[in-house]
């Protein structure tokens, strides 16, 4: 049976008709598709994929005999003006990734980029995101929460992000490769704090599990018993920022204790302070610029 004829679907030699749809496919199972998914992928001239590969395995499942073309990382910086240009001929393009919703950590940015840019239409078809499935069966409160992808491979980029998250009081999601889960969880346990963390590995498929505890709790459970797959982690909203270690003294008198005590500068000082507190060095000054104001304001 013929697919229906997408809306304002034209034929592909009338000039300017053409449309950009971003494809949400399945994350694992392969019967996470919307039916407006299938009639997209089914009507398109072209289906732009991240491994056509992968993605063919899923369109033999569904009998899609549509033509696929590679579109990733390495090739989009040519790719995208030549599946631009088909656009402009008519072409009606479907970009997908090999899991889940294009763009969102996946690459797909600077083809829509550029149909916008080239007014042409970009049709979003909603489906899967690990994120969003994690986040719904996770247990911690979702109602606001900050979304960075991949964390950096080098400890010292990684280290970077996670302080400038810091001072972020609500939740924190991101994604991390099974091999440097237990490393980047030791980073976040000094930086972050000790939080309610829950992990999820391959979501929707068939050895899905959830890893729920405290962030070192699941440090250690991961270091003795390594895991495998795609692993989506939630941090639980962090405590505001301390303007003290509990022991009444301000971050000024820590400043001026170690500069007496250990004979650092106040850069150093800060630097040591904002790991024991578990705050970036930028919020451990922005702290110290903020006790000098107050003592410096008329009683």
């Amino acid at each position: 049976m013929k697919s229906p004829m997408l809306p304002g679907r034209y034929p592909s030699s009338r000039l300017s008709a053409g449309k950009l749809y971003v494809v949400g496919t399945p994350i694992g199972n392969l019967e996470d598709i919307t039916l407006r998914a299938l009639n997209t992928l089914k009507a398109s001239d072209l289906i732009a994929c991240e491994d056509t590969r992968h993605t063919q395995k899923l369109l033999n499942h569904y009998e899609i005999s549509t033509r696929t073309i590679s579109y990733h990382e390495h090739n989009e910086m040519t790719r995208a003006p030549e599946l631009v240009l088909k656009m402009e001929q008519g072409s009606m393009i479907s970009l997908v990734s090999d899991a889940g919703t294009p763009v969102l950590s996946d690459p797909g940015f600077r083809l829509v980029h550029l149909a916008v840019r080239h007014k042409i239409p970009v049709v979003p078809i909603p489906g899967p995101s690990a994120m969003v499935a994690a986040l719904t069966a996770a247990g911690l409160p979702m109602n606001e929460f900050i979304f960075t992808g991949f964390l950096p491979a080098k400890r010292s980029a990684r280290r970077k992000v996670l302080a400038g998250l810091a001072g972020f009081e609500k939740m924190i999601v991101l994604y991390e490769a099974p091999h440097r889960i237990v490393e980047s969880l030791r980073d976040i346990h000094e930086i972050l704090g000790d939080r309610e963390i829950v992990i999820a590995r391959e979501v929707t498929k068939v050895h899905e599990e959830f890893l729920r505890g405290m962030v070192a709790e699941i440090r250690d459970l991961l270091k003795k018993t390594p895991r495998k797959g795609e692993l989506t982690v939630i941090l639980g909203p962090g405590a505001a920022p301390q303007q003290s270690e509990g022991n009444g003294k301000s971050l000024q008198a820590e400043v001026e204790k170690l500069r007496v005590s250990e004979g650092l500068d106040e850069r150093s000082a800060l630097k040591v302070i904002a790991r024991t507190r578990g705050i970036s060095r930028s919020e451990a000054y922005r702290q110290l610029q903020l006790e000098k104001t107050a003592a410096n304001q008329p009683s």
